[in-house]
């Protein structure tokens, strides 16, 4: 555990020295990129012995605090979230040195709460008792509550701030009275101890799997518990949105999956609650992705739809483990663990690619760029591997746990059981509906936002980033690659972490379950990466070719106009507009349109918005209930001392009587 102190402490020490040199931003980049590389190799040591071994590290001393210890622990799971935690840290630390100069935030406050976020997100996987764990978790929320309002006076982002603040707040509530349960149940805070909870009875279990399923999915954004990630993710710098949505979100599957190993061998309906909130949240995420016209905006609802991937790999495990299908179950819950690896990489590359744009251009319109790929090659190929990635296409790492995930449904068609046979058909029309508008929505993302013609003069005027913001961007596309094509050999780490379920601690052939899955990547990844070459043969000899010849250019047909322009292009709305239109009873765009009409007209304009269903249809009217009544109590705070010891006298003796009773 050494390594894992000397990585925080170098945190931390970042953090409070950007309070003191933060005046001047050379240094405080340097200090902040030096000590972030040095928390990062320190951190990654001791998690690649776990992982390797599967071996638990453990720490644990006395607290002053009552009821709780600090204590510690590094397990196969813990070690496998602290990886991503630590090196898209690292990444997004080395991005914002040259982001931040172009945001109107303050420095000092910027990266101390950067770094706090950081440290607190690895004392939340750290943490092995129950208070530990929820002080971490409150410093994760104020520290990124602060991240996302921070910058200049912006109603939008203060309204995202709070909006975030209050949903995890809620959140903490039910994982509050989760840890009180199991606490009175088991005699103790530690986690240790939280082992028993697998011989409580039936009620008991059933209730700490709701109270996690809305604690944990709230931070996770399981819809409808995710409103607050389209709102915060835009607000926040784009570093710490490819950290919020990276990695602070994961520590809600964390959390879940963490209670799940507590809770020892699952219900059947516990697999399917998560299957069916993992294909909703995966469905609706992307059709409100498709339909945004911020590209920030765009990313964070595909972070609700990779949520969604990774409960439903989680879900079908649970699945299986009911019906005591090893196979299924071992299958879907590594897609579901390598999917969070996954997404930290390509959607963290995602948040830094647009990151790269918003500093060079001023603007997150997607229908305001364009034509951004001959003025920022290097961001626009990270950015084209980032969406190839995320639409689970070969051979980029997003295929690899959707694969599994698809492994597992087609076994449990073919060779499962009757009660298997419904989810996995689900699962394979889910997977497949979701892949293919992904896919729908990164093309118009990227042929938007890169390709064509500049619709406006900022996005005319841009040029590529600097190397700060272009290498974390390019090691991220390598991994995105290298995850893939290096995966058959890494299936060994996902059985490590699954080792830690009961069910699946003795008994279990990993080789056997995972040998059909990685002869089948090996083929795909091989077959990929030869079509990969072979488009690069092509290029290579066409280029060859045109060497020594003249190249003209000329207009293309613009049907008819004599003078085309930029605003005659594709947008992004017009691009979306068959599928928004199709699934319009869901999404509920609202146009707003100026016909062209007479002969010789003079303007014409069209708009849409698209608002979240759920924060319009359940989560406003409720707020506003909540608002309209508590205005009928104001009148107990009027400034009356008398009445407020009153008040304090009554409740004492209703809490004297309570306990008597």
């Amino acid at each position: 555990m050494f390594f894992l102190f000397v990585s925080t402490g170098c945190i931390l020490l970042a953090g409070a020295g950007a309070l003191i040199v933060g005046a001047n931003p050379k240094i405080c980049s340097v200090w902040s990129s030096l000590l972030s590389l040095l928390a990062a190799i320190a951190g990654v040591i001791p998690c690649i012995q776990v992982l390797l071994s599967g071996e638990t590290l453990l720490y644990g001393t006395a607290w002053e605090i009552p009821h709780a210890t600090f204590s510690l622990c590094l397990d196969p799971l813990a070690a496998f979230f602290l990886v991503p935690i630590l090196g898209l840290g690292l990444l997004t630390a080395v991005f914002g040195t040259e982001y931040l100069a172009h945001e109107h935030a303050n420095l000092r406050a910027a990266w101390f709460c950067f770094h706090l976020l950081w440290a607190s997100m690895i004392l939340v996987v750290l943490a092995a008792d129950g208070l530990l764990f929820m002080v971490a978790w409150e410093i994760t929320v104020l520290s990124s509550f602060f991240l996302v309002i921070m910058g200049e006076h912006n109603p939008e982002k203060l309204r995202a701030g709070w909006v975030y603040l209050v949903a995890s707040h809620l959140g903490a509530a039910f994982l509050l009275i989760m840890f009180l349960l199991l606490a009175r149940d088991t005699g103790s805070l530690a986690f240790a101890s939280f082992s028993q909870a697998a011989q409580l009875p039936l009620a008991g279990k059933n209730l700490l799997f709701l109270l996690a399923i809305i604690g944990f999915g709230t931070k996770a954004g399981f819809i409808p518990l995710h409103i607050w990630l389209p709102e915060a993710h835009p607000a926040a710098p784009s570093h710490v949105s490819a950290l919020m949505s990276g990695v602070m979100i994961k520590t809600g599957i964390y959390g879940l999956i963490r209670t799940l190993f507590f809770l020892g061998n699952p219900e059947w309906w516990w697999g399917w609650t998560l299957l069916l909130i993992g294909l909703s949240s995966g469905i609706l995420g992307v059709l409100f992705a498709l339909a945004q016209h911020d590209l920030k905006r765009l990313l964070a609802y595909h972070s609700v739809e990779n949520i969604g991937i990774i409960a439903i790999g989680l879900g079908f495990g649970l699945i299986g483990l009911s019906s005591q299908n090893a196979i299924v179950a071992t299958l879907g819950l590594a897609g579901g663990l390598l999917h969070v690896l996954n997404h930290a990489v390509f959607k963290g590359l995602l948040f830094l690619g647009a990151g790269s744009v918003l500093v060079q251009t001023g603007t997150r319109d997607i229908d305001s760029l364009g034509g951004l790929l001959k003025k920022m090659p290097a961001t626009g190929f990270t950015f084209l591997v980032g969406c190839i990635s995320i639409s689970g296409l070969p051979p980029f790492n997003g295929f690899v746990s959707e694969f599994l995930i698809y492994m597992s449904a087609f076994h449990a068609v073919l060779y499962g059981a009757t009660s298997l046979n419904t989810p996995g058909l689900l699962i394979i029309l889910g997977l497949s509906l979701i892949g293919g508008l992904a896919a729908a929505c990164f093309v118009k993302a990227f042929s938007v936002v890169f390709l064509g013609n500049p619709r406006t003069k900022a996005a005319a005027g841009a040029r590529e980033s600097g190397m700060a913001m272009l290498l974390p961007m390019s090691i991220l596309a390598a991994l995105c690659l290298i995850i893939a094509v290096a995966s058959p050999w890494l299936m060994e780490i996902p059985a490590r972490v699954l080792q830690g379920h009961p069910q699946l601690a003795a008994g279990t052939d990993f080789t056997g379950i995972f040998k059909p899955a990685i002869q089948s990547m090996k083929l795909v990844t091989a077959g990929s990466v030869a079509l990969i070459a072979l488009l690069g043969l092509v290029i290579f000899i066409r280029r060859s070719l045109l060497s020594n010849r003249e190249i003209g250019s000329t207009v293309t047909w613009g049907c008819g106009y004599a003078k085309p322009t930029a605003a005659m292009q594709y947008t992004g709305s017009s691009f979306a507009q068959p599928l928004t239109t199709l699934f319009s009873s869901i999404l509920c765009t609202t146009s707003h349109v100026s016909g062209v009409d007479g002969y010789f007209p003079k303007a014409g304009s069209f708009s849409s918005h698209t608002n979240d269903l759920f924060e319009k249809k359940l989560f406003s009217p409720f707020f506003r209930l909540i608002e309209s009544n508590l205005h009928r109590v104001v009148w107990i705070q009027n400034g009356v001392v008398q009445l407020s010891v009153l008040f304090i006298a009554i409740t004492l003796l209703l809490l004297l009587i309570l306990g008597l009773a």
